[in-house]
């Protein structure tokens, strides 16, 4: 089992530039503005042959525990009692301030193991500082520059003793679902899913919509920091979870406003962060403030997971709120169909992220919009299908020449993604590659996914078959 390590200091000491350093990605947001982190994120760090968990955190700030600021401490105070050991880091160019002094006491009476390191140390201006930094009292400072990458073989020594051994873990990356064969009749079959590998699960929506306060609730813990004020989630944040024994990874992301409403470097880097988390995301939960629902942000931010391939479902946070509820669903089922017809059929799940009602219900409609997102059809299927189509609704003449569909079938799935073989793909009307798309998702049952069609010039590559036979 690999060690944990969190990283703690004052507010712009270069905490996420070291975190960003040791897992070998820009994944932390990083700016010359103090307090930009603000919820503990773990990641995979590795120094050499040394991997260990890292954890970037909030700065420590002595503040009233009710303010912001006081809930940001609370959040570094469990990451330093989850962890094994606390990179306590200062900046070396400004030296040992009364707050190093102040939270230096703070670990020595927590008892954990710490390494003192004194960033920002290269070139003369930093020698002072590290010179400074033994009278704080944790032992030898680790002199290092995390924005270069200097003094890392000095950490790397630092933090070997607590090296554990370490577990084998399964690799993550993404494969489609292939397709099996039925040995009785020797025809291609959905293969079943892979239920060993975690589900990544997106929460996005509108900030203020009560995303961070969902996946509280969901784990049963204060894991995400929340509060009244709007935008207080700034980096898309991942966390673990397991559900009716299938593993979910959540991310809980930054509130993404109007785009003309954007202004701040800060904030366009946290909407950067969660762009990110779409991509990298299975499945996304768009989660509504159902007083306020279906905002063009809202219908904005459901049409890019759609653009980006991504299951989508819509949470109706704050459903404890409304009155007449089956009529609220009602008008709520209509709007989607009206204004989301590229994801017809997205489930619409009423919960409440401060009670925890309909927690369930969302789960299980996110496990079947994910087996929906990473289905097969086989090809004999699909054809048969189109066979049918083609007889009751054949391609338009365009130009006085008829457009022969020859063949079809599904390369990959995730999302489900189809090819078509026609003798002119360029003519093809739009309008009847919408038919053929929305007659395989009400066939085929492919609701609440994005659905891809690719017209491709070609003969059917069992013409020459038939002729033999």
């Amino acid at each position: 089992m690999t060690f944990t390590v969190a990283i703690i200091g004052r507010p712009n000491v270069g905490k996420s530039t070291l975190f960003n350093r040791l897992v070998g990605s820009k994944i932390a947001i990083v700016d010359d503005t103090p307090g930009v982190t603000r919820d503990r994120r773990p990641g995979e760090a590795r120094i050499g042959d040394l991997h260990f968990t890292i954890i970037d955190t909030a700065g420590l700030e002595d503040a009233d525990p009710d303010s912001l600021e006081g809930r940001m401490r609370a959040q570094t105070e469990m990451a330093i009692e989850e962890a094994d050991v606390s990179l306590f880091l200062i900046d070396a160019r400004v030296g040992v301030t009364p707050v190093d002094e102040h939270f230096a006491e703070l670990l020595r009476r927590v008892g954990k193991p710490v390494v003192l390191v004194a960033n920002k140390a290269e070139g003369k201006l930093g020698e002072n500082g590290v010179m400074e930094a033994y009278s704080l009292g944790l032992g030898e400072p680790v002199a290092l520059s995390a924005e270069h990458g200097e003094g890392m073989a000095d950490l790397f020594a630092a933090l070997l003793p607590f090296e554990r051994e370490e577990e084998e873990f399964d690799d993550e990356d993404e494969v489609d679902a292939p397709l099996a064969i039925d040995p009785e009749t020797g025809e291609e079959i959905e293969a079943p899913l892979d239920l060993s590998k975690p589900i990544k699960v997106a929460i996005v929506g509108r900030p203020n919509a009560g995303k961070s306060t969902l996946i509280n609730t969901m784990l049963g813990e204060d894991r995400l920091l929340v509060g009244p004020e709007a935008g207080i989630t700034r980096d898309s944040i991942s966390v673990d979870w397991t559900w009716n024994d299938r593993r979910i990874k959540l991310f809980d992301t930054a509130g993404m406003r109007k785009k003309a409403r954007v202004e701040t470097k800060l904030e366009k880097l946290s909407v950067g962060d969660t762009l990110r988390a779409i991509r990298f995301a299975e499945v996304v939960v768009l989660t509504l403030d159902v007083t306020i629902p279906f905002e063009k942000q809202d219908l904005q931010i459901a049409d890019l997971v759609a653009r980006e391939g991504r299951a989508l479902i819509i949470a109706l946070n704050k459903w404890d709120l409304v009155e007449d509820r089956q009529a609220k669903m009602a008008e709520l089922r209509e709007m989607a169909e009206r204004l989301l017809p590229q994801v017809r059929g997205v489930p619409l799940v009423p919960l409440s992220g401060l009670t925890g009602s309909g927690i369930d219900k969302l789960m299980g409609e996110l496990l079947k919009v994910y087996a929906t997102w990473n289905r097969r059809i086989p090809t004999a299927a699909l054809n048969r299908w189109l066979a049918s189509v083609l007889e009751h609704h054949p391609p338009p003449a365009v130009s006085g020449r008829r457009i022969k569909l020859r063949y079809m079938t599904q390369p990959k799935a995730r999302p489900p993604t189809f090819v078509a073989f026609c003798s002119r793909p360029e003519a093809l009307p739009d309008a009847y590659t919408r038919y053929l798309l929305n007659g395989i998702r009400d066939t085929f049952k492919l609701s609440a996914v994005p659905l891809r069609l690719t017209l491709r010039k070609g003969e059917n590559p069992f013409e020459n078959k038939a002729k033999k036979r």
